[in-house]
Formats: structure tokens, C-alpha cells, sequence
């Protein structure tokens, strides 16, 4: 259960300004399992995992009404890493670190965010880009979830069903993969009843990369809830701004909910070509049986299967190293996610 704290704004130097009251909520998940992952051309491991079907966080979130339909806003996402030192990431909020300003003309976010271009990779894959059953697992070029040093801008949420953002990123001398150089990114979707579509692009300098030219992002994703399932699936296609290296990556995935079951299938699939060489690509299928004991707390397994082609040496995350060339990668995992 959410915990709901009050805190009072301090007044500062300034004498005669108020200080208005806000809402603070402490929020999170731990999600940990067992795993068994074997690798071709490697030894079979098994390890504790984490971020199976859900992702570990620490989370504080705030608002303050400001009067006129105006409120501030904060988000502090940390990634826990509980199965060992039960400490955080190399970031301490990792995940996310935002501060808003809301109202009737949207939102405008400032800080550590998700791009917009990364959003239907997850939200369209029933498997939500974690664990053994994760889209990206098959990802064979430089792809952004992440961007520090940005600015966003989100639609109003009463617009019929539309929605969008915007994000710009200064890359600070691209000294990690999430400011790997500055970026430009957007999205737009349409969203009605059981539908919901979503196109997005980005621009990518590559600073981190010496000598790598822009790398362009486009996909489009969407959903349809039937009742009985909800189909998903995504297209994405990134290309060197000089053409010479591209990758076309697509998923498609179900939910199907029976009692206080779910099952999660899908299927993924990428096909890399490199500026020298062969083309590669890597297919994935997998399935998830999760049993919802409460509205916070379930019961799951994944098992996956990522074959290589070629010479790619891909593999699922807890194998004890890569494959050898064109080589298989399975695993099974059986965990408990909790939120709180």
C-alpha cells in the first residue's frame, strides 16, 4: 500500500511568502527470482534475478497545487538491486529524477527521463522489456531508454483521446550511454476505448562513439484489448545517418487473463546489417504464466528461447557469457514481484 506522507513547504529568506502544503508518496517494487540460463558454447548457471516482470524501484513521488490550475511536481525513481548488497544502481535515482510544473496547457518536465522513442518498445510488449522475456533482448544495435540533462514537454490529457511529448537533450560531452550525445525525440498516439497506436522518432548524436555519425529512431506501436486478450506489438527501425549500419526490430506479444491467471506470450525478432560484413538477426520466443495472489503481489515463470543466425552471439541475461556464433541461449525463471 502506498504510504502518504505530509510535508510542509520551509519558508526561506524571502519574508512574507507562504508556504503551501504538499503531498509526498513513498512507492516501489521488489520482483526477484530464481533463474536457470544456458548459453551455447558456455556453462549452464544458475542465479539469483531480478526485474522479471516488473522492475525493482524505490520511488518518491510530490505535488503542490499552486493555485489556477497551476501544480509543481517531483519524481524520484531509484533502481534497486536487492538480490545482493540490496543497494542502488550506479545512480542513485537511476530510473528517473523529474521536476514538473502542470496545468492546462500540459506538462513541462525537466531532469533524468525516459525518451519518448523508448515508450513503445515497452508499453507494446506484453512483456513490458524485462526479464527472460524482454524485447530487447534481441537488440543487436546502440539503443536509448534513458536521457539525463533533458527538457520535455507533454500534451494535456484532455484532447479526445491524442496524446504526445516532446524531450531535447544535452549531451555534456557524451559521457555515458543515457548522454550519449544530444538528442531529439518525439511521440504522438491516439488512444479510444479498447485501440491504442502510437508513432515516434528520434535524433541521436553519437558523441560517446568516436566518429559515429547520428543515429535516427522510428517505430510505431499498438494494442488491442478484446477482452478475452490484449494483442500487442511493435516496428522499430534505427539507421546510421550515413546509412551504413541498420537494424529493423519488431515484437508481437498477447496477455491473456483467466481468473487470477495471466499468460504472456510473444515473439521477436531483429535483422542487423553492419557497415562491413553479412547481415545478422536474432529471434526470441517466449512465455510467462503469472498467478495474481492480490492486487499487489503475484506468483510467475518465464521461459524464453533466443536463437542466434549467422554470426551473432547474443544471449538472455544471466548466462555465464556469450554464445558461440549462431548459437542458442534458453532460460527459465521462477519469481515473486511485490508492489508497495
Amino acid at each position: 500500500m502506498k504510504k502518504s506522507l505530509l510535508a510542509l513547504a520551509v519558508l526561506g529568506a524571502f519574508t512574507g511568502v507562504a508556504s503551501a502544503q504538499s503531498s509526498v508518496t513513498l512507492y516501489g517494487t521488489l520482483d526477484m527470482n530464481g533463474r536457470y540460463v544456458k548459453a551455447d558454447g558456455q556453462d549452464r548457471r544458475m542465479s539469483m534475478g531480478t526485474n522479471g516482470i516488473a522492475s525493482s524501484q524505490l520511488g518518491f513521488r510530490g505535488i503542490e497545487d499552486l493555485g489556477g490550475g497551476l501544480k509543481a511536481g517531483f519524481i524520484l525513481l531509484a533502481d534497486l538491486a536487492p538480490i545482493d548488497a540490496g543497494n542502488v544502481g550506479a545512480k542513485f535515482f537511476g530510473r528517473r529524477a523529474t521536476v514538473s510544473l502542470l496545468g492546462g496547457f500540459g506538462e513541462v518536465r525537466l531532469g533524468r527521463d525516459y525518451r519518448p522513442d523508448f515508450w513503445n518498445q515497452t508499453i507494446f510488449d506484453a512483456f513490458g522489456t524485462n526479464g527472460l522475456g524482454s524485447s530487447l533482448n534481441v537488440r543487436q544495435m546502440y539503443g536509448g531508454t534513458r536521457m539525463d540533462n533533458s527538457i520535455g514537454y507533454f500534451l494535456p490529457s484532455n484532447l479526445g483521446g491524442f496524446y504526445g511529448q516532446a524531450m531535447v537533450g544535452a549531451s555534456e560531452g557524451g559521457t555515458s550511454l543515457d548522454r550519449a550525445g544530444q538528442l531529439i525525440s518525439g511521440r504522438v498516439g491516439f488512444a479510444a476505448g479498447p485501440f491504442d497506436i502510437a508513432l515516434a522518432a528520434a535524433q541521436q548524436r553519437l558523441d560517446l562513439i568516436a566518429g559515429a555519425p547520428d543515429q535516427k529512431t522510428y517505430n510505431i506501436g499498438g494494442s488491442w484489448n478484446f477482452g478475452f486478450a490484449k494483442l500487442m506489438g511493435y516496428f522499430d527501425r534505427e539507421t546510421r545517418s550515413d546509412n551504413s549500419q541498420r537494424e529493423t526490430m519488431g515484437s508481437i506479444s498477447a496477455v491473456i487473463p483467466f481468473g487470477q491467471s495471466e499468460v504472456h506470450v510473444g515473439y521477436d525478432r531483429s535483422k542487423f546489417r553492419p557497415a562491413v560484413g553479412a547481415e545478422t538477426s536474432v529471434d526470441q520466443i517466449k512465455a510467462t504464466y503469472q498467478y495474481n495472489l492480490s492486487k499487489r503481489t503475484a506468483l510467475y515463470t518465464t521461459a524464453s528461447r533466443l536463437a542466434n543466425k549467422d554470426a551473432t552471439t547474443l544471449t538472455l541475461p544471466g548466462a555465464a557469457g556469450a554464445t558461440t556464433a549462431g548459437g542458442d541461449s534458453t532460460g527459465i525463471e521462477f519469481g515473486i514481484r511485490h508492489f508497495f
